[in-house]
């Protein structure tokens, strides 16, 4: 199952995510200049971040937002980045947060399960109702994909939905939380977690520990970290000894050339030691 693959990656490597948000304003003017298209300059970029943190990431989250702003040249470069990702044997995950039902899910899940954009996970969001995720199931069972589906976001706004309590004194996200989880028991992998994993912003983490102990089966993408506000400590909240989840960094690691101001380093190579840095930040902080 996929998300056995996405264990063993997470405990073979770290937990790091590293997040393709590629800006075109991201890369350095300097290796820009070397391509004559947009497309092969978002690509060689990400191309070379990947090869440059391969061996210490348990997988990539491409933000299909950054590439549908870029036009038909961004959506290659998206294309490409997947595949590429494919091709060395490493995990993908569309951030592509659809939300839809019907027959407009299953072109959703058709998009992105097969085809040019295919990948291994893609995030969902559930807040139009569970009826939207249904149309992604047979993916799920059939084609071994997997799904992130939104419970608790990083975002300030989180709290305008996610956090409202009902007459029973629980929150919509635990609502939600206890609605993913029952759906994810049907697809148990061999370490214990399901294909059917949550997204669990990691900068509000007064309910961690609890979040946590209720979805212990639940593997989790993790976002906010670095440049969101989030820490190891928080990071570390949400996993299991160190897995049962992903946690990704974008802006830190993709501008990572930015910290270092005589040049000398290339931007690949600059976000290499980010990540390093991460990774001993958030081993020492699942030690503690």
């Amino acid at each position: 199952m996929i998300i056995d693959s996405l264990y063993e990656s997470v405990q073979n490597k770290s937990c790091i995510c590293v997040g393709l948000d590629t800006s075109i304003d991201y890369i350095p003017d300097s290796f820009k200049s070397k391509f004559s298209s947009t497309l092969d300059a978002v690509f060689q970029f990400n191309k070379k971040i990947i090869d440059a943190t391969f061996d210490l990431v348990s997988c990539y989250k491409v933000q299909i937002a950054y590439y549908e702003a870029l036009g038909i040249e961004g959506l290659y470069a998206y294309m490409k980045t997947l595949k590429y990702i494919k091709s060395i044997g490493s995990v993908s995950i569309g951030d592509v947060k659809r939300g839809d039902i019907s027959s407009t899910a299953k072109m959703y899940a058709k998009a992105h399960f097969e085809g040019d954009f295919e990948c291994d996970f893609i995030t969902l969001s559930p807040y139009m109702g569970f009826d939207s995720i249904e149309p992604y199931l047979e993916y799920v069972e059939k084609k071994n994909k997997g799904l992130f589906v939104l419970l608790r976001t990083s975002n300030k706004g989180a709290k305008d939905i996610q956090y409202i309590e009902s007459k029973d004194n629980k929150k919509v996200f635990e609502h939600v939380g206890d609605k993913l989880y029952k759906i994810s028991k049907n697809y148990i992998g061999k370490y214990g977690y399901s294909n059917i994993g949550a997204v669990v912003g990691c900068t509000l983490n007064k309910e961690a520990k609890e979040i946590r102990k209720t979805y212990e089966n639940m593997f989790f993408l993790i976002p906010g970290y670095g440049a969101q506000g989030g820490s190891a400590q928080d990071v570390a909240l949400y996993l299991n000894n160190g897995n049962g989840g992903v946690v990704n960094s974008s802006r830190a690691i993709l501008l990572a050339y930015k910290n270092y101001e005589n040049g000398d380093i290339r931007f690949d190579e600059c976000s290499r030691l980010e990540v390093l840095k991460m990774k001993g930040e958030i081993e020492s902080a699942v030690k503690l």
